[in-house]
């Protein structure tokens, strides 16, 4: 019995390890080119996996790709859930630069998220959780109108995409906070 748990943690490190290789191999395949021009065979070469593994994981390089998405939402869901309920500018801030720290600390995979070789759905999605769980959709609600309220989200979750694909571009030039601060004169400037 004993054998048996050490058995069973020895092999879910493996099935662990296994997956970040091909996790990363995709990631650093789509470095060069869109997931849909990425082949199987290549994720597997790369990752020194053979394509019977890859299967036993994936059904194809999407729902790899998926799998890298939803890991990143998950931590952002549950970084943001945690934040304060507080409504206070500074909190604002504080919030959204522990989302810069992490995509400072986990650059390689999120520039590539990130970029124009990866999926535009996921980039909202990931803006759009971030931007509702800090507030600052109820903090650019200062319209009546509700489709101007929407409109001037969107245009929030769009602008910083496109200012997170440039910081991440030019190097993480400006630090984390020097990016909230940014992104939260930005998104509640009314």
């Amino acid at each position: 019995m004993a054998g048996e748990g050490v058995d069973g943690r020895k092999q879910n490190r493996k099935t662990r390890y296994t997956q970040m290789v091909l996790k990363d191999s995709l990631i650093e395949l789509m470095r060069h080119k869109p997931v849909n021009k990425i082949t199987i065979k290549e994720i597997c070469e790369n990752a020194d996996v053979n394509r019977t593994t890859f299967y036993a994981y994936y059904s194809d390089q999407y729902r790899l790709l998926k799998s890298i998405e939803d890991e990143t939402l998950s931590w952002v869901k549950d970084t943001v859930a945690a934040f304060s309920g507080s409504m206070e500018k500074a909190d604002f801030y504080r919030n959204i630069e522990k989302v810069f720290i992490y995509i400072a600390e986990n650059k390689n995979h999120i520039q590539v998220l990130m970029s124009e070789q990866g999926d535009i759905a996921f980039q909202r999605d990931l803006l759009s959780v971030i931007y509702e769980q800090c507030g600052i959709w109820l903090a650019g609600s200062f319209d009546t109108d509700p489709s101007r309220n929407m409109l001037h989200f969107i245009f929030l979750v769009n602008g910083s995409v496109g200012i997170i694909q440039h910081w991440l571009k030019t190097g993480l030039s400006e630090t984390p906070g020097q990016m909230s601060e940014i992104i939260c004169s930005l998104a509640l400037r009314s």
